[in-house]
This record gives structure tokens, C-alpha cells and sequence, in this order.
């Protein structure tokens, strides 16, 4: 017959119950958290545009979380956009600020987006709390 180490029951649980403990805590622990303070800085480039002002070349974005898209009486959005009928929550705006014109084909926003994946989530993080 063959040789078999029979290795005890309680020496493999002894091992295992920390590692599982480990893998657990590392799955469990959330990714870093969006730094709402670093998109508003980034936000800046944004504002150039997106004003409060009568006379901006984009919508305010004071308030955009959760909000519909094309839904200030006080700009005039292009079609593309009011035929979007979006909500802009977390996923939307997200895909949006990557890729404006992927998201929204044919609106009148001259962007071509942001590539770095935590500088979109500072961002989105900002206009959160943008009110």
C-alpha cells in the first residue's frame, strides 16, 4: 500500500481559519474612497463653461446628482441631449465624463473626456455634494 501522511484535522483548521479570516477582511475592505476635494479642484477646468453666470456656455451643474438631463428651463440644451433622458446618477455621469460624445452622441459639449479612472470618480464624488 501507499505511504499516506494523514495530517490532523484540528493542524489544517489551525491554518486555515486565519487565512480565511484574511481573505475575508481583504475582500470586505472597500477600494479607496473618491476624494470629493481633489474633483473639485479638477472640477475647475469644468467651470470655465459650467458657470452659475447668465452668460456660461454650459448648464450649471449645481445640483446635477440625480438630476434629469436637459432639465434647467434656463439653457438651451442641444437636441441630442433632451432626447437623452438620462438621470444623472453615479454610473451616467461617470460614463459621461470619460466620454461625452460616447454617451451622448451629437451634443454640443467640446470635450473629449477624462481617461484617468480615479480623477472621474473625484470628480463624480464632487458633484455629489455640488449643491
Amino acid at each position: 500500500m501507499h505511504n499516506v501522511r494523514r495530517v490532523p484535522t484540528m493542524h489544517i483548521l489551525t491554518w486555515s481559519m486565519p487565512a480565511a479570516a484574511l481573505l475575508v477582511a481583504i475582500v470586505m475592505t472597500p477600494a479607496s474612497a473618491a476624494d470629493a476635494e481633489h474633483g473639485k479642484a479638477l472640477f475647475q477646468a469644468c467651470a470655465a463653461c459650467h458657470s452659475d453666470g447668465a452668460n456660461s456656455l454650459g448648464p450649471s451643474l449645481k445640483g446635477v446628482y440625480g438630476r434629469k438631463s436637459a432639465a434647467l428651463d434656463d439653457y438651451r440644451y442641444s437636441p441630442a441631449m433632451m432626447r437623452a433622458n438620462l438621470i444623472w446618477d453615479e454610473a451616467n455621469l461617470k460614463s459621461y465624463v470619460a466620454d461625452p460624445q460616447a454617451k451622448v452622441k451629437g451634443n454640443r459639449m467640446p470635450f473629449g473626456g477624462i481617461s484617468d479612472p480615479t480623477d472621474i470618480e473625484d470628480i463624480v464624488a464632487y458633484l455629489k455634494v455640488h449643491k
